[in-house]
């Protein structure tokens, strides 16, 4: 009699850099023949990647822990990722952890699951994160358009509100080579697209020869893959040459994604970023001027400590001016270890809201504003997925589009003319 097939399932929290995590460890499994199941049916083992960048991510976890017991009290459930690595003694307090992996343990998730002892504690499994060396290129192959592929990890940097280098280590790369490598076999999937993930991926190659630049020119030659985007490159690091070569690719989308967190120097420096805000709009302009249809997202922090209304008004006003197109706003948020904590001058949490309040509206109005500009133009649109019988795609400059269409257009890639602006996304047709 055969043995019954192991039934495995994975819940991701947080950035597209943990889900590229996931689905390589999950691909593992499946190779040695776990079946995967959705973390909301029954499965005999069940993987919480956790993220810690909030207060609210670390509730997340706890509360999707609990529930993987209660679907199954006799499966095991493996916690990993940043939460993993930052509180593992939290999280074994949780009744039902089984074992919990630091950063440089996750990928071995299959080996050490062998050697849990349901009836023996909880095993906490994690290095200390000065010792943490080792890099492995990951994929995310779960969505059929869009692959998210890890080239970075880790990050140098000292921002004091920032618990990401205590949670993954010291800035790290593989080679160009091997990045290629894993690079062909995403194009080999049916992905179009590609979007580069890792914590501060304009330091790819630090300490070796090789530059993100290198990188870039290369994958511009990738074949199989008809779009690539950066996911999210540090303002200080997004150099001209980086911007012009986007310019003239056809290959990488004409989106950037440059993180502020203030438009006040006094909090910029309180948070020990490296730049002040005239190089930031120094970076915005000279994107406008080498790809005037280009889209700009920002990530701006609200109600950080000493932040007085006049340094939120200087944040405001000046995302105000500036020629950008959408914000990921984040309400500051207290992280133990960190030098922010510290710092007193405490913004009252009523005050935060209200500021997140005003950027979110600000951010609305910037998305119509630069929806409105291509209205009746036509751009090429990759469909993504179906919801609520409305067709769901991205232009090549990040405008989300919905229109009436047949299933089989997912994944592919249409000139869609523009005609509706909703906001949030805009209605178009194809002729």
């Amino acid at each position: 009699m055969s043995t019954p097939t192991k039934r495995v399932a994975f819940h991701t929290l947080g950035c597209k850099l943990n889900f590229s995590e996931t689905a390589t460890i999950s691909r593992d499994f499946i190779r040695h023949g776990f079946e995967q199941v959705n973390y909301r049916d029954e499965a005999d083992i069940y993987v919480l990647n956790t993220c810690s960048v909030t207060e609210n991510a670390d509730k997340e976890a706890r509360k999707l822990i609990r529930q993987a017991k209660r679907r199954n009290p006799d499966s095991s459930v493996a916690v990993i990722g940043c939460y993993a690595q930052l509180k593992p003694n939290d999280i074994a307090a949780i009744d039902g952890v089984d074992i919990i992996l630091g950063a440089e343990e996750k990928f071995n998730l299959l080996n050490h699951l062998d050697s849990i002892d349901l009836n023996g504690g909880t095993q906490v499994i994690q290095s200390e994160i000065d010792h943490v060396h080792k890099f492995t290129l990951s994929y995310s192959s779960g969505e059929r358009t869009r692959a998210f592929l890890k080239v970075q990890d880790g990050c140098d940097y000292t921002c004091s509100f920032c618990t990401i280098p205590l949670a993954r280590g010291e800035s790290r790369s593989d080679t160009i080579e091997k990045t290629m490598k894993v690079a062909k076999e995403v194009a080999a999937t049916d992905a179009r697209e590609i979007v580069l993930t890792g914590v501060n991926i304009g330091d790819f190659g630090k300490g070796s020869d090789e530059t993100f630049f290198d990188l870039i020119q290369q994958l511009d030659a990738l074949d199989g893959i008809d779009r690539i985007r950066i996911s999210s490159i540090e303002p200080n690091l997004l150099t001209n040459e980086i911007i012009e070569f986007c310019a003239g690719s056809n290959k990488f989308m004409p989106h950037f994604h440059v993180p502020l967190q203030s438009g006040s120097d006094k909090i910029l420096g309180a948070m020990r970023r490296r730049y002040k805000w005239d190089l930031y709009e120094e970076r915005v302009t000279k994107i406008k001027e080498s790809i005037p249809d280009a889209c700009i997202g920002v990530d701006v922090i609200v109600g950080f400590p000493g932040e007085a209304d006049e340094d939120f008004l200087d944040t405001y006003n000046f995302l105000n001016e500036l020629d950008v197109s959408y914000f990921h706003v984040f309400t500051y948020s207290e992280r133990p270890n960190t030098a922010a904590v510290e710092m007193g001058a405490v913004v009252l949490k009523k005050k935060r809201a209200e500021r997140s309040k005003m950027l979110h509206i600000l951010s609305d109005k910037k998305r119509r504003y630069f929806n409105d500009e291509f209205t009746g133009q036509y751009r090429p649109v990759l469909w993504e997925n179906v919801k609520n019988g409305k067709l769901l795609g991205h232009t090549d400059n990040y405008i989300q589009v919905q229109m009436d269409g047949a299933p089989e257009l997912i994944n592919t890639i249409e000139k869609v003319k523009l005609v509706e602006n909703y906001g949030a996304a805009m209605g178009g047709f194809i002729l």
